[in-house]
């Protein structure tokens, strides 16, 4: 399947490592010029600098620094950027803690950042794809909104709220022209999740044991029995991200490696 973004704007939210910044790379791979974002200029200019020496001569990328968490930042991103056609809330934070241990500003900095971040970019940016009669918002949510983990309860509520949020904005865009959906990411191998891997199953195992011990503990149910690769991730992002995917909308798609034990969504 040929995806041609040739012409779109693309923005990534926390796109400096990870999930976003390989999103970000297949987005522009693509043909789309796409802004990628985090909160150090610093960190955002070498990210830069090393997407366009890994991609294509002349892929359209650039940054812009901000912490899309606050009002201010979002307004930081919004006065670069003042419409794009695809929006990729992916921005996002995640740590183990019991669920009794969890205080008022640890949840309300978790809301913050994983679902706040969401609404303020999505409210700002879909009424020009709405009446530019095309566009695609995308939010990054997790098996962790379905099955909501015993150490990070704290982080799948985020995730779960984003799945509603999700659905509530493609709803309100509906008839225009613009999709909104929501990607259910299964454990993925991050450089944050390698960390949390280790937190959880200790420091002394090689890492492809280390791997296979955390899904046999913490994630017994995945189907592929593996973490997935980021790249895995972003071909659902750049597919949705297209005209093929132009009656896909208020949707909850996987890449869980079939960890989520339901047939629908």
């Amino acid at each position: 399947m040929l995806i041609d973004l040739t012409g779109r704007t693309a923005f990534v939210s926390g796109s400096t490592q990870g999930i976003g910044r390989v999103i970000a790379a297949r987005l522009a791979a693509a043909g789309a010029d796409t802004t990628i974002n985090g909160r150090d200029a610093e960190r955002v200019e070498a990210v830069v600098a090393e997407l366009r020496a890994e991609l294509p001569p002349g892929t359209r990328l650039d940054g812009v620094a901000a912490d899309v968490s606050t009002p201010a930042g979002a307004d930081v991103v919004v006065d670069r950027l003042p419409s794009v056609d695809i929006l990729v809330n992916n921005l996002g934070i995640f740590a183990p803690r019991p669920v009794l241990e969890v205080d008022d500003d640890t949840w309300q900095r978790f809301w913050d950042v994983n679902v706040m971040s969401a609404i303020r970019l999505t409210r700002h940016y879909l009424p020009g794809m709405r009446d530019r009669g095309w566009g695609r918002a995308l939010f990054m949510a997790s098996d962790s909104a379905l099955v909501i983990p015993e150490e990070m309860a704290h982080y799948g509520v985020t995730k779960t709220a984003l799945l509603g949020v999700s659905r509530g904005f493609a709803k309100a865009m509906a008839g225009t022209g613009v999709t909104v959906n929501a990607v259910i990411a299964g454990p993925t191998h991050t450089e944050g999740v390698e960390d949390f891997v280790r937190a959880l199953v200790g420091d002394e195992l090689p890492w492809d044991r280390a791997q296979a011990e955390f899904m046999k503990r913490h994630r017994p149910g995945s189907l592929i029995q593996r973490l997935i690769e980021p790249d895995e991730i972003a071909a659902m992002v750049v597919y949705l991200s297209s005209d093929h995917a132009s009656a896909t909308t208020g949707g909850a798609l996987r890449v869980d490696g079939g960890y989520v034990d339901y047939i629908v969504p």
